[in-house]
């Protein structure tokens, strides 16, 4: 036998025991983590699918895109028929043909960024059932159809711009002129809503308001043009916090009167949550309406599928940075949901999403007169 030890041999024994604890055996049905080769060549949807092995927020975008895919493969006819089932529900062809609903929600800056385009898509081809989102939400998009928002920079002076009569939102620019045109566009929209409140005794609500509105801008390159053209309900609480509520404000003096009703749409949404089959979340961002759709989904007692994208954390006790587990606790997702939260910027990620759910599958059809 040898007489030269090694260092190892030498070590502390205690060193040893601290450095070198055994290993629990690795379950055989262990995910190993493992990136995107890119002497493959590059492949979207292979680069993507790769997402959910590579760790981090990669994986949770991998899980974000199960979730969805997962949302739009079910169908009613894919639970057991149980005698608690009722009549109307039991026709095959109905239960192949029932699926669940999705909520969709999103903050006004993904509506003045080029996520604008994603969900116009979204809507455009009827992938979504309902929307909720800000004022900034709605009237972002309708602005756009009247004068575009600009690439700006996050440095730049906010004294100088306002000199210069330019809003900035992060690193985009929105000229002042821009609502102005939205004020010569919707005050007359506003006059009309009123006038038919009066003559024909109509209730408006704000989901009823964004149908209008919708109807009378007749653009297709507009997410509410669609929406109203597909009968996608669009939820706004606070429709009056920006400047769609400035120029209700300013109605209100030149034109008074107008009423809206947000009673009837909280139990609009509520309803439809109740009655939907299964219910899937994509929420992009947080505050009002990633509560909205939740606490809508609380009614039916969960959520069956959540996808949270946002970057709050949740050491502030918000509601914004709340994992998809708080929401649990109050009954707004599911027991049973494999529920993600990606923690990312949206503009970021989304399209990715998108492009390995919603569209994976798309063909673009020949071009129509609707055609953005």
């Amino acid at each position: 036998m040898s007489n030269q030890t090694t260092e190892k041999d030498n070590a502390p024994s205690k060193a040893l025991d601290a450095v070198l604890v055994q290993s629990a055996p690795v379950p055989k049905d262990a995910v190993h983590i493992r990136g995107y080769d890119f002497n493959q060549g590059v492949d979207l949807a292979a680069l993507l699918d790769s997402y959910a092995t590579t760790g981090f927020q990669a994986t949770s975008v991998g899980q974000a895109i199960d979730q969805i895919n997962q949302m739009r493969a079910w169908r009613l006819s894919d639970e057991p028929l149980t005698d608690e089932v009722p009549e109307e529900l039991r026709d095959p062809e109905v239960r192949a043909n029932t699926r669940c609903r999705i909520f969709l929600g999103y903050t006004s800056n993904l509506v003045s960024s080029g996520i604008r385009e994603t969900i116009r898509f979204l809507c455009e081809h009827r992938m979504i059932d309902y929307l909720v989102t800000t004022a900034g939400g709605v009237e972002e998009d309708l602005i756009k159809c009247l004068g575009p928002t600009i690439l700006g920079d996050f440095s730049l002076s906010g004294e100088q711009l306002r000199k210069q009569g330019l809003n900035r939102i992060g690193n985009l620019l929105v000229p002042n002129d821009n609502y102005c045109k939205f004020e010569d566009w919707v005050i007359p929209v506003l006059d009309q809503l009123l006038v038919e409140q009066k003559d024909q005794g109509t209730i408006w609500s704000p989901s009823t308001i964004i149908d209008r509105l919708g109807r009378e801008m007749d653009d297709p390159s507009s997410i509410y043009y669609w929406c109203h053209k597909n009968s996608i309900p669009v939820f706004c609480p606070a429709l009056t916090d920006g400047s769609l509520g400035d120029m209700i404000y300013f109605h209100s003096y030149r034109n008074p009167g107008l009423i809206v009703d947000i009673a009837s749409d909280i139990r609009k949404i509520n309803t439809l949550a109740v009655k939907a089959p299964r219910s899937g979340m994509i929420i992009l961002g947080g505050g009002v309406i990633k509560h909205h759709i939740c606490n809508a989904n609380l009614m039916r007692n969960g959520a069956d599928y959540a996808v949270f994208i946002n970057t709050g954390q949740e050491f502030d006790g918000s509601d914004s940075g709340a994992r998809p587990d708080e929401a649990v606790s109050w009954g707004k997702i599911r027991m049973t949901a494999k529920s993600v939260k990606v923690y990312a910027e949206a503009s970021v990620v989304f399209p990715l999403i998108v492009a390995r759910t919603f569209a994976k599958d798309f063909k673009p059809q020949a071009k129509t007169e609707d055609t953005v």
